[in-house]
């Protein structure tokens, strides 16, 4: 159900990013949703969520936790809009450098896995852009054939941000898809969790949904959480990432497009690319 909140921007929204130079403590209104862009350029910022703002309800408040295995509802306006931009990528022309995307020198992937396509998105549960694309995203990774991994990395683009580790604990003890929507839910319709959250109240709010409280905060403070944050940040630098979402595939290729649709339509061709690369390099 959260996931359809957000299903009516996707035909609309523009491609915007949200900056790494964005502290969370921002302006408090939500950037306005842009109907037309010029040139990929001229996509502008959105502004970050104010911590201080008030919540409709307190992370730490007593409710009863989400059911674990609730059904994750169809979204038809993401299928639709998945369908439309692998028809493009395959009837549209080809994508070009510079404009659709941006060769990353040197460039490699997050996690390498022989014979696999990695494609990860570089998002942050502050940015409403990276909320607008999840529904979308979501519907797109999940008709990717088997030679495609696909990762959410979380930006780290400044140390007192406590979500990246929330993210990279729950997805290292199975509860990632109990919460990832959720959370984008959270801070960008009922504004009930702030990107300034503390640790315990990420911990608190995700208790909520089902998520052993003790356990995600002991794996938050591991050694392992702690290095992938590393590993993410240095990724994000190393492929020129300053904004958020960004889709990077096969640490090769960081993707550009004027609509959040487009940005699908650009990789689709570029993991067309690549597997064409790794078929004839197979075949030598």
């Amino acid at each position: 159900m959260n996931k359809l909140l957000f299903a009516p921007l996707l035909l609309t929204v523009l491609l915007a990013a949200c900056s790494r130079d964005e502290a969370p403590a921002a302006d408090t209104s939500a950037a306005p949703v842009a109907t037309e862009a010029a040139t990929p350029a001229a996509i502008p910022d959105e502004p970050a969520l104010d911590p201080s703002a008030p919540a409709t309800e307190a992370a730490g408040d007593a409710a009863a936790p989400a059911p674990a295995d609730a059904p994750v509802a169809a979204d038809p306006a993401a299928d639709a809009a998945v369908a439309a931009a692998a028809q493009a990528a395959q009837q549209g022309p080809g994508p070009v450098a510079g404009t659709d995307y941006i060769e990353i020198p040197g460039g490699q992937p997050f996690a390498p896995l022989a014979g696999k396509i990695e494609v990860v998105e570089v998002f942050a549960y502050s940015c409403g852009h990276c909320a607008a694309f999840d529904p979308l995203i979501t519907a797109w990774k999940n008709k990717l054939p088997g030679d495609v991994r696909f990762n959410y990395l979380p930006a780290v683009f400044y140390d007192q941000d406590n979500f990246p580790k929330a993210f990279f604990a729950a997805e290292a003890i199975g509860a990632l898809d109990k919460v990832h929507a959720k959370t984008f839910n959270a801070m960008h319709i009922e504004r009930s969790l702030r990107p300034s959250a503390s640790s315990d109240d990420i911990v608190k709010f995700m208790a909520k949904q089902g998520v052993d409280a003790a356990q995600l905060k002991g794996t938050m403070d591991s050694f392992a959480v702690n290095a992938k944050v590393g590993r993410a940040k240095q990724f994000a630098v190393r492929s020129g990432i300053d904004s958020t979402p960004t889709v990077v595939v096969n640490g090769k290729y960081r993707v550009r497009g004027r609509s959040l649709e487009d940005v699908l339509r650009i990789t689709d061709q570029l993991i067309a690319r690549e597997r064409a690369t790794m078929q004839a390099g197979g075949s030598q």
